[in-house]
């Protein structure tokens, strides 16, 4: 196998990757049947709904909404007022709803869920796109994700102006302080990766001007510097000179990314992108049609 100059890029949205996830959603929430909707609302009876976003961010997520809806019923209507990577503030309409009453409210838990999920992700990235903004450096995700939810969060990071760094241990090298400890130092494991994938590029990770050097002296292509200060980082790129390009990752916070871009940085990979985002609050308001 060889890996690739690029994350594999997975359609988050196309129905084979997304339907699965949104059964799954409904499956652990609707169960057998929403008891309480369907004692209190007549089977025909239909209704009007709005999403309502309660706070300033930036939305991602929307037609995964709409596919929540048209899974529980083919019936209902959703007529989305924005798009996915727009800025949304708060009391902003999102989208409105028409269709079987009974279905409306079956579906609306899950689709919020999915909806303040992915657009708090959206809008925590797109702060820290802001924070390096008029400088090189590009703002990558990583693969703190959650376990099944990967290529839409990492859908999130896009809508909110971030790059994704690989889709998982499949599509890119990337040498880490694990594989330094386990093969004995940077040389060992830069010759075994590439005599196994010869075409590939490779990314080392160092934690100090030590290995520093040496994945320099051995022509690493890409450097990823692992919890430098900022001001360590700027004694690094001293040494580095261009012979490579650098990534920071670890100690990154929003307080102190420009510092890191400002040192020189040619990305910056965050994992609270998706480890620690919260969630952008909506909600639902339906009225009798």
């Amino acid at each position: 196998m060889t890996a690739t100059l690029e994350p594999t890029t997975t359609d988050a949205l196309a129905p084979d990757v997304l339907d699965p996830l949104i059964q799954a959603a409904l499956a652990e929430d609707v169960g057998d049947g929403d008891i309480t909707t369907d004692a209190i609302l007549p089977p025909e009876m239909t209704c009007r709904g709005k999403v309502v976003c309660k706070q300033d961010g930036v939305i991602a997520g929307l037609p995964v909404v709409r596919r929540v809806f048209q899974l529980v019923d083919e019936r209902l209507q959703f007529d989305a007022k924005t798009q996915d990577g727009q800025k949304v503030q708060e009391d902003q309409i999102v989208a409105r709803l028409f269709g079987p009453a009974r279905a409306m409210l079956r579906a609306e838990r899950v689709a919020l869920n999915f909806l303040q999920h992915l657009s708090g992700i959206a809008s925590l990235t797109s702060r820290y796109v802001k924070a390096v903004e008029g400088t090189k450096t590009l703002i990558l995700d990583t693969r703190k994700t959650t376990p099944g939810l990967r290529t839409l969060e990492k859908y999130a990071t896009r809508m909110g102006g971030a790059v994704n760094h690989r889709m998982g241990l499949y599509d890119q090298v990337l040498i880490k302080d694990t594989h330094l400890a386990l093969a004995n130092g940077v040389s060992p494991a830069l010759r075994a990766v590439r005599k196994a994938h010869p075409e590939a590029p490779i990314n080392v990770e160092v934690s100090n001007l030590q290995e520093l050097e040496q994945a320099l002296t051995d022509k690493a292509p890409r450097i990823l510097l692992d919890n430098f200060a900022p001001g360590q980082v700027r004694e690094a790129m001293q040494l580095i000179r261009g012979r490579a390009k650098v990534e920071i990752s670890g100690g990154v916070v929003l307080t102190n990314a420009r510092a890191y871009a400002l040192a020189g940085a040619d990305y910056i990979s965050v994992g609270a992108l998706t480890h620690s985002a919260t969630a952008l609050d909506f909600s639902l308001k339906v009225t009798r049609y």
